[in-house]
């Protein structure tokens, strides 16, 4: 293992959806980041298949990581650690990457890092901007995730304050483009049409805005059928549909919702800054409007740059290099995939730490058993 604990060189593994990617970094300085998407594969289902997705991340797994070291220009020796998302996500695609990266693990004799997706969401900005502020407030807002969280230690303090009680905002995304007939995913072809939309053309509703609902939890469910029902009146009546203003409103109704609740929840916790997010991050309006909102409250915003905000490898290379850093308790081979890891777990640590002394045996779990670097 490097001397050099405090810039430890990281390779992680994300496969928790449609998305293969690894990332490596060295500290907060990324080296490489190399994805391999099976979203073509997906797009004539209108949504991801769970075993489609995990047969793909078979396929691209060693050609990825292969990828990736060669752009970073490291070998696979020179690893301080192998970090993998754990969870959430979902199993079966899960599995493949927590396998790969014991596999790779075990050979090299490195120590392996299970971590949590969320928290990769939040520690990938300190790629981008440095070294996250403690307390860090986050909004993640995915095609799974739609959460409001705040954490005074990216590796062991992640407080769950609100999250969606239905649908996540990505998912909304995915299934109003699919009535609107724009294809899968979402996203990203909506923020395209909206730009040239009016988002005030048609007031759609606000989900759990009332003075009696939870103040920090979502729902875009109700907003999502009330756009569809409005554009199946439109069709019923044999007029055109708005497909601009329709994106525009619907995008708008989104975005309020998100960057509302999301400044409302740094002030009452009085934290000045604001980090953002997962796929939905990626959207123009949810960027520009959170940054207007948050300039009127004095919170400084913190947003990593598209490609970052998507499922990628570097997160979690990212939360992995921060655990070393740390010196937190590598994970233990019995390590597993867990589709519903909570939040409130930035990592699994393994069952070898020493709970007397409340810290693990320095990773002598790895020379045990591997003693040698069996990796060619």
């Amino acid at each position: 293992m490097a001397d050099s604990r405090d810039v430890p060189l990281v390779l992680g593994i994300e496969t928790s959806c449609d998305e293969t990617g690894v990332g490596i970094v060295r500290g907060t300085t990324l080296l490489a980041d190399a994805v391999a998407s099976s979203v073509d594969e997906h797009a004539r289902f209108g949504g991801v298949v769970p075993e489609v997705a995990s047969r793909a991340h078979l396929e691209a797994m060693v050609p990825t990581i292969d990828r990736a070291l060669k752009e970073a220009g490291v070998s696979a020796r020179d690893l301080d650690g192998i970090a993998v998302t754990a969870g959430p996500g979902l199993a079966g695609a899960l599995l493949v990457g927590v396998s790969a990266a014991k596999a790779y693990a075990y050979a090299l004799g490195k120590p392996l890092y299970g971590v949590n997706h969320l928290a990769s969401h939040i520690c990938v900005d300190q790629l981008e901007h440095g070294a996250l502020p403690e307390p860090t407030m986050a909004l993640l807002v995915s095609g799974g995730h739609s959460s409001l969280l705040l954490s005074t230690d990216i590796t062991s303090d992640v407080r769950p304050l609100g999250a969606t009680i239905d649908d996540a905002a990505g998912e909304a995304f995915d299934k109003i483009a699919r009535v609107l007939n724009l294809g899968f995913p979402g996203g990203p072809v909506i923020d395209r049409y909206a730009r040239e939309g009016d988002p005030n053309a048609i007031a759609f509703p606000r989900g759990l805005t009332g003075p009696r609902d939870p103040a920090y939890d979502f729902s875009f469910s109700g907003l999502k059928t009330a756009v569809a029902r409005w554009i199946e009146a439109k069709r019923a009546a044999g007029e055109e549909v708005p497909v601009r203003d329709v994106s525009a409103s619907f995008q708008e109704a989104v975005v309020d919702v998100l960057t509302r609740k999301a400044v409302r929840a740094c002030k009452d916790e009085g934290v000045d800054h604001l980090m953002i997010g997962g796929g939905v991050a990626a959207n123009s309006r949810l960027r520009a409007l959170a940054q207007e909102r948050c300039e009127a409250a004095g919170i400084r915003l913190r947003v990593p740059r598209p490609k970052l905000c998507t499922d990628n490898g570097a997160m979690v290379a990212a939360l992995g290099a921060e655990m070393v850093a740390r010196n937190r308790s590598a994970s233990s081979w019995d390590l597993s995939a867990d589709s519903s890891l909570p939040v409130t777990d930035p990592h699994v640590p393994g069952n070898f730490a020493d709970e007397s002394h409340g810290h693990a045996h320095d990773h002598d779990h790895v020379h045990e058993v591997s003693k040698e670097n069996l990796y060619s």
